[in-house]
């Protein structure tokens, strides 16, 4: 979906390198070799579903990754979303036909029955395990955006997506762009090597203003303002630790990888303007092995902000981006090679790992990181310790059942713990 004029920060700029290359990223997949170049056949055609601001950036990203390829199909709910997107891709010379700008919730399932390759899923998180269960179905190749669910049934259905597509040799690529991000896989690579000893701890952060909202209008009906809104509802979101903090647990996983056994959490509402989310979360998560990460995340003007991942080892810690430290603070050592734009270099990976036919899945990876930030979300809510095991069996299922214009039933903001009794007498 759109950002708007309320928006005080891209969250995407945070990593955005302008630097360029073709180069691949072996991390990515490590049965690809590193390459200066892309292959630049079999010619690809791709469609969008999602045509808000950052699928239109999806798709700009796809076609700035390698030649020969080209978006046929765009898919959304909004008129003026499509054709918001499909003026922007005119630009780069891709006219698609109003025949193949398909509106309304099945939109999606009449975009992949169109003769494309791959599919980008960039709707808001409560939808993309059905559209990755549909374009698995179909034999589509994926870019899926992160989270990939909101809930645990979500999850569940993207890890049985997962296992389909890696049975039919279908390559999925998410958004988790870190992972595509060439200072970040060296630097894991020294760690995964010893570099930092043992790993003992971790924490991390993603604090940063309010980001954008929309208020409802007379034209829009609950389900409409919702969706335009999405960022604001754990519906359609999961909540912002879900929704965006998972790029720093994901990293977590990434660097330590262990999965963790359980989450303690906290947090709360005090500025948020639409939707029914928290503002803030802390959650001290345990891993095995003994390791603890503590995580915070938050949205609010005016307060220290920041956007990092730490890990710590008996023989140093790392930033994870591109430094190592030992044990007093000093450097041992810095990335300083090549480092092409992470968010065009997961789509180079995911055609290059297309056209070369050895399928790259990403699937399982970003499901894990997505459960460990629903985890998160659940025990803050309710003020209660939760586990991995208990909350992947959870029967929670967020949002309608079925999927029209008009009214939508809201649920209260969550509340920790239990209600307070009267004052006592002393």
């Amino acid at each position: 979906m759109q950002s708007s004029e309320t928006t005080p920060m891209n969250r995407r700029v945070f990593l955005r390198s302008a630097a360029t290359t073709t180069a691949l990223s072996v991390g990515a997949n490590p049965h690809l070799k590193a390459s200066r170049t892309v292959p630049d056949k079999p010619f690809l055609k791709a469609g969008l579903i999602g045509c808000g601001g950052r699928g239109t950036g999806a798709a700009q990203d796809l076609l700035a990754a390698a030649p020969n390829i080209r978006i046929t199909a765009l898919a959304d709910l909004f008129q003026d979303r499509i054709e918001a997107t499909r003026a922007k891709l005119r630009k780069r010379g891709q006219e698609i036909p109003l025949s193949r700008c398909l509106l309304g919730f099945n939109a999606y399932q009449k975009l992949l029955d169109t003769e494309i390759d791959l599919v980008l899923i960039v709707t808001p998180p409560h939808f993309r395990p059905l559209h990755f269960s549909a374009a698995v179905a179909t034999g589509k190749h994926v870019f899926m955006e992160k989270p990939v669910a909101v809930d645990p049934a979500g999850i569940r259905s993207i890890f049985n997506s997962s296992r389909e597509a890696k049975e039919k040799g279908i390559c999925v690529v998410a958004g988790t762009q870190r992972r595509h991000q060439f200072s970040y896989i060296e630097t894991q690579k020294r760690v995964s090597g010893g570099d930092i000893g043992q790993i003992i701890g971790a924490r991390c952060h993603w604090m940063q203003g309010q980001l954008w909202y929309r208020t409802q209008t007379k034209a829009w009906s609950d389900m409409e303002w919702m969706i335009r809104d999405w960022v604001n509802w754990t519906w359609l979101s999961g909540d912002h630790i879900v929704e965006q903090h998972v790029h720093n647990l994901d990293v977590i996983h990434w660097f330590t990888e262990k999965k963790p056994k359980s989450a303690s959490g906290s947090g709360g509402r005090l500025r948020r303007v639409t939707g029914d989310q928290y503002d803030f979360f802390e959650v001290d998560y345990t891993f095995p092995e003994g390791i603890a990460l503590h995580s915070r995340c938050r949205q609010i003007n005016g307060c220290h902000n920041e956007v990092s991942e730490t890990i710590y080892g008996t023989r140093g810690y790392t930033n994870c981006q591109d430094t190592i430290y030992d044990l007093d603070g000093n450097v041992r050592w810095f990335y300083d090679g090549p480092q092409p734009g992470p968010y065009v270099q997961e789509h180079r990976d995911l055609v290059t790992a297309i056209r070369l036919e050895k399928p790259i899945n990403e699937a399982f990876q970003i499901a894990e990181s997505t459960l460990t930030a629903i985890m998160g979300r659940l025990s803050a809510y309710t003020g209660k310790k939760v586990t991995r095991d208990y909350v992947l069996k959870m029967d929670l299922r967020l949002g309608p059942s079925e999927y029209a214009m008009g009214s939508v039933a809201t649920t209260p903001v969550p509340k920790a713990g239990v209600p307070a009794g009267p004052p006592r007498a002393v």
